[in-house]
């Protein structure tokens, strides 16, 4: 298929696509489509599961998949209107019954101390896109500011058992959740937050992405499989879609990824959802091993930044 093909193809898929293709895509914001998402398909459907007391399965942070937590994030990925009233309930549920001692969501009573730095990424991330109020999020914030490794990036280890080096599924996480506080236009700690995200990206790119820094080795070929949703979990496609997102200048650094990505193409010019992660799930958006309008979508609009800022 040719682009034009290709649009067509991803524009017969579930409503919370064809908005982000006629936004990424086709350069046209649709707000009117963005609004029936809440109303048809996969929207429509994670709302209908949230109970009378404002959650998602069990509580907040069980069980995987269909968690609020999860629940949220999912919802926050279909790009659901931000002024969405439910959602903002439960979202402002969770942030007067799950505050941890240092300032973090916590995952459950035995994490009343300790919260998680990327559920804290996450929470941060969906709660600033659905407009939570500035002051609410700021002990998270400054949770995870003091949660900055040596290396520059992040990993939820520190709090459990420790770590010495970051982790990509957390940095990714806390970089996500940090960009889209700025996105929302919040000013706090604005420097403090610029800079943290400034070396959380470079973690990422000295190991280009998905290779060690000191041998060039795959640090994991789970980094390399192409799936969503991703949840807590790093894939170069996830990195990728983030750089774009934030409109960051190109790096050689991401050449590497880049050439796996256009790999990982098919033939009729669609990429697949090669796996899926273990565990509940409300609905099954996409089938592993058959072509992904997610996958598609994301791979398109990455490469579509990178023509345009090399242009």
């Amino acid at each position: 298929m040719n682009e034009e093909q290709l649009i067509k193809w991803l524009l017969k898929g579930d409503v919370s696509i064809q908005y982000q293709v006629y936004r990424d895509l086709l350069g046209t914001d649709r707000m009117e489509i963005q609004d029936r998402i809440s109303n048809e398909g996969w929207g429509k459907q994670f709302l209908s599961l949230r109970k009378p007391d404002g959650h998602w399965g069990d509580r907040f942070y069980q069980p995987k998949w269909i968690s609020t937590h999860y629940s949220l994030l999912d919802l926050r990925n279909l790009n659901l209107n931000p002024n969405n009233i439910l959602v903002k309930e439960s979202i402002e549920q969770v942030l007067n019954t799950s505050k941890s001692e240092d300032g973090g969501i916590q995952l459950g009573p035995s994490t009343s101390q300790h919260s998680d730095v990327c559920v804290n990424g996450m929470f941060l991330n969906y709660a600033s896109y659905f407009q939570t109020s500035e002051k609410r999020l700021r002990s998270i914030v400054d949770c995870l500011l003091n949660e900055i490794m040596p290396d520059g990036g992040f990993n939820c280890r520190t709090t459990r058992c420790g770590a010495s080096h970051s982790s990509l599924h957390s940095t990714i996480s806390v970089l996500e959740g940090l960009f889209e506080f700025q996105k929302a236009g919040f000013s706090y700690k604005k420097g403090d937050i610029s800079r943290a995200i400034k070396s959380a990206e470079e973690f990422i790119l000295i190991h280009r992405l998905f290779l060690s820094d000191r041998t060039g080795e795959i640090i994991s070929k789970d980094f390399l499989k192409l799936s969503y949703p991703c949840r807590w979990k790093y894939d170069i496609l996830r990195a990728l879609d983030y750089f774009q997102s934030t409109r960051r200048k190109w790096d050689d650094r991401m050449n590497e990824a880049i050439g796996v990505l256009l790999k990982k193409r098919n033939n009729d010019g669609t990429w697949s959802m090669q796996a899926a992660y273990p565990g509940k799930v409300h609905l099954i958006m996409e089938q592993a091993g058959k072509p992904s309008r997610w996958n598609t979508l994301r791979a398109m609009r990455v490469l579509k930044h990178i023509k345009k800022i090399n242009n």
